[in-house]
């Protein structure tokens, strides 16, 4: 199965440098995996919470608090 797009925020290194990270969401054997992306693909691990590490470049970046979590949409019914 493919990995599905469940949300997004943006995060900071210590430069102040803001990163645009995409959630991901698969079944692996039956269990939810969540995976994280930067936006340009690369891959991203999750140390806290707020805390995440780039994987090759070991760049530390912190949740912004300013950017809220993408959802998934509700399913809006219009009368006709």
């Amino acid at each position: 199965m493919a990995a599905v797009l469940v949300g997004q925020f943006h995060a900071r290194d210590a430069e102040g440098r803001v990163y645009s990270v995409h959630e991901f969401e698969t079944v692996v054997e039956g269990h939810p995996v969540v995976t994280y992306k930067l936006a340009i693909g690369d891959r991203v691990t999750k140390i806290s919470d707020n805390e995440f590490e780039l994987i090759q470049s070991k760049v530390l970046l912190t949740r912004d608090s300013q950017t809220a979590v993408a959802t998934k949409p509700e399913a809006v019914v219009t009368p006709e």
